[in-house]
């Protein structure tokens, strides 16, 4: 069981030393997954918080500090496919400042470090998300480039950086050192990246989350081949080992860079005193949604390079340079359009199109609004300038809008639609609840007329929960209803009778039609809470449907009772009513779909294409039975899916939260808040390990 960390003032000496340790591996395994695997497991914020922890730990006990302590690393050991280079001059990272405060004090610092009264002149550069690396010219020739690697001793990617358009081969101009390493950011611009993952998706390739790791993985590729067909970008902003001086200051130096040959970020600035260090913050600020590349801070880098030279460096980092990173989990971009979307049940949400932006370590180019009153309440119309926020695996949302920033002449309030998109124009109403009372959300009243909700329907009735048809996605979904081949979920019972117009379909060979079709025969034995789910009825969730399934038992007993509550039978509500979780909300929903005579033909043509099981009885006579279990962590003998499944067989029910009601917890590796609610509430808590002897594996 993990208990929250102590502050570090609290901590002992010998705790110290068993953090410091933890913390030296964690950070370790951070670093191979960011650096070498492109595959970082935690957000930035995260990431920055165990560095932290570590440097304050080491600052009040200086005596322990390891030698292998992240403050001495930058960076990851080298992955071994690619050749060692060692750096002629370490590429050392960073020490960043998160708010106006610690901007100021570095301003400060600088000042009193050099004993100086006036102003001390920055510049300031967007800090790039991408991937470092260094390239070292001789006689103005490239010859060798490699990654950071551990700040030490990099990865050789020459071959593949000489396929960057914008990295020049031979260096132009003049008054170039005869050797120099020019360091800056390989990285991808939001449509290169947006264009990279849907070639990546269209060849059933892997897909990047986000520009950086797409940058990353296309400049490590073994074959340069694959590199040359990555639009990758480069900015210069730095340098390492040199012949000769070569400049005065970081911007005269700049502009050497650029005249080489190089790109350098036009938004650089060269500013004055702490105010211009703010200054230059919110400007880039407010410039990050225009840019078309990511941007996760600003630079703020002394400008005189002499002064750079006196002041040097204080562990891995310089002391005339800082990284002032932009606030975790939020950015500022531009609302271009609001669409509407029609999912399965009806119900009408509106979307924000958004200028891509970076945000928790993913690009975002929707997020939702929710629904009319919220757009109302935002005030939010297409051209503002708005805030948006995501939280962990939370759908993006907008926070609020940047009035000042609103166009003029100010563009109109947006107007919710009163009929569905759909080319049917059914109307759109207000959900009203069991009392009567009016809800937020808007429902198309179309059901499978309106075709947004017949293919939502069809998507969710083949999903992985449901039915689980293999090969039936959502692009052969939305072509065999546009052919006119499925316009229902039986329709997909009966599809092998186009089986020979399939094969001559583009796309279709002789083994692919055979894998679908082999797909589909395997679900027309289906189990009976799988149907009910699949039918997408709303309210009527997986777990609602497992236990209408077994309060039922069969389909003959299902379909009878629902003739029933639809025509609203007492006994028949009674009895639903009294199974486990379901209420009024479950009841209404269940009575209007059996109640439409197209829903209930559906539904009975379906099952005349099926053989329905009938539902398996949960058990009363084990360990778990009647028990409320929570699985939390990384399970590593079977899936969660399967864990939730035998805890359900064994009679346990099964909950995605943790409460007084939780009987027990099992927790794998990276268990978070759920293991520490349940520490605090004295729940019983397992390792999957204890779970597997105690249910009998």
């Amino acid at each position: 069981m993990v208990a929250a960390p102590k502050s570090v003032e609290q901590l002992t000496e010998a705790e110290a030393v068993a953090e410091l340790t933890r913390l030296a591996d964690e950070i370790a395994a951070h670093d191979i997954r960011y650096f070498q695997e492109d595959a970082p497991a935690i957000s930035d914020a995260d990431y920055d918080a165990l560095k932290r922890r570590n440097t304050e730990i080491e600052a009040r006990f200086p005596h322990l500090i390891r030698e292998n302590s992240p403050s001495f690393r930058v960076g990851a050991t080298r992955a071994e496919q690619f050749a060692p280079v060692e750096h002629g001059v370490p590429m050392l990272s960073l020490d960043n400042a998160f708010s106006d405060e610690d901007a100021v004090e570095f301003d400060a610092r600088v000042r009193r470090f050099l004993k100086l009264e006036e102003e001390v002149a920055y510049t300031a550069e967007p800090k790039i998300d991408g991937l470092s690396c260094s390239i070292r010219y001789e006689n103005g020739v490239l010859v060798q480039a490699a990654t950071r690697g551990d700040g030490r001793v990099g990865e050789d990617v020459t071959a593949n950086v000489s396929t960057i358009g914008e990295i020049p081969r031979r260096l132009k101009g003049s008054g170039w050192p005869e050797t120099i390493e020019v360091r800056g950011e390989v990285y991808l611009g939001h449509a290169e990246f947006a264009a990279l993952n849907e070639a990546a998706e269209a060849a059933g390739q892997k897909t990047y989350a986000n520009p950086r790791n797409a940058a990353a993985g296309s400049l490590r590729q073994i074959d340069s081949k694959v590199t040359a067909q990555r639009p990758l970008r480069f900015f210069a902003y730095a340098w390492g080992l040199l012949s000769e001086p070569f400049a005065e200051t970081q911007w005269e130096a700049l502009a050497k860079l650029k005249s080489w040959g190089f790109q350098v970020t036009p938004q650089s600035e060269r500013v004055q005193g702490a105010k211009g260090l703010l200054d230059a913050y919110a400007r880039m600020e407010a410039e990050r949604p225009k840019l078309g590349f990511d941007i996760d801070g600003v630079v703020y880098k002394v400008d005189r390079l002499d002064w750079q030279q006196r002041l040097g460096f204080v562990s891995r980092a310089p002391r005339w340079g800082i990284a002032r990173k932009f606030p975790a989990q939020q950015a500022r971009t531009v609302l271009e359009a609001i669409d509407i979307q029609v999912g399965r049940t009806g119900a009408l949400t509106p979307v924000a199109r958004l200028t891509p932006v970076t945000v928790g370590g993913v690009v975002v180019t929707n997020a939702t609004l929710h629904n009319a009153d919220e757009i109302e309440r935002l005030d939010v119309r297409v051209g503002d300038t708005v805030i948006l926020q995501r939280a962990g695996d939370v759908i993006p949302q907008i926070v609020r809008v940047v009035p000042e920033e609103r166009p003029k002449p100010e563009p109109a309030p947006f107007e919710f639609p009163h009929v569905c998109p759909c080319d049917l124009k059914t109307e759109v109403v207000r959900e009203t609840t069991a009392s009567g009372a009016e809800t937020v959300v808007r429902r198309c009243s179309g059901e499978f007329a309106c075709p947004f909700q017949r293919l939502a329907h069809l998507r969710h009735f083949v999903s992985r929960r449901a039915f689980d048809i293999e090969g039936l996605g959502e692009k052969q979904l939305t072509a065999f209803v546009e052919r006119g081949w499925i316009a229902e979920p039986a329709d997909i019972f009966r599809l092998h009778a186009h089986r020979d117009e399939l094969l001559e379909t583009e796309g279709y060979g002789e083994t692919s039609v055979k894998n679908l079709f082999e797909g589909i025969e395997a679900r027309r034995t289906i189990a009976l809470d799988r149907f009910i789910y699949g039918l997408g009825i709303r309210h009527i969730g997986e777990t609602t449907a497992v236990v209408m399934a077994r309060g039922y038992g069969t389909i003959e007993a299902f379909l009878e009772a629902m003739d029933k509550v639809a025509a609203r039978d007492p006994e028949a509500v009674e009895e639903l009513d009294a199974m486990d979780q379901i209420g009024g909300a479950v009841i209404d929903a269940a009575a209007a779909y059996f109640a439409e005579d197209h829903n209930r033909r559906i539904v009975q043509a379906l099952k005349d294409e099926l053989q329905v099981q009938e539902a398996e009885k949960p058990k009363t006579d084990t360990a778990v039975a009647g028990k409320t279990v929570v699985f939390t962590g990384t399970l590593e003998r079977m899936t969660r899916d399967e864990a939730k499944a035998q805890a359900e067989r064994l009679g346990a029910k099964v909950s995605g939260s943790v409460s007084k009601k939780t009987d027990i917890v099992v927790a794998g590796p990276g268990a978070g808040s759920k293991l520490k609610t349940a520490t605090e509430l004295g729940i019983q808590v397992m390792t999957e390990d204890e779970w597997i002897a105690m249910v009998g594996g």
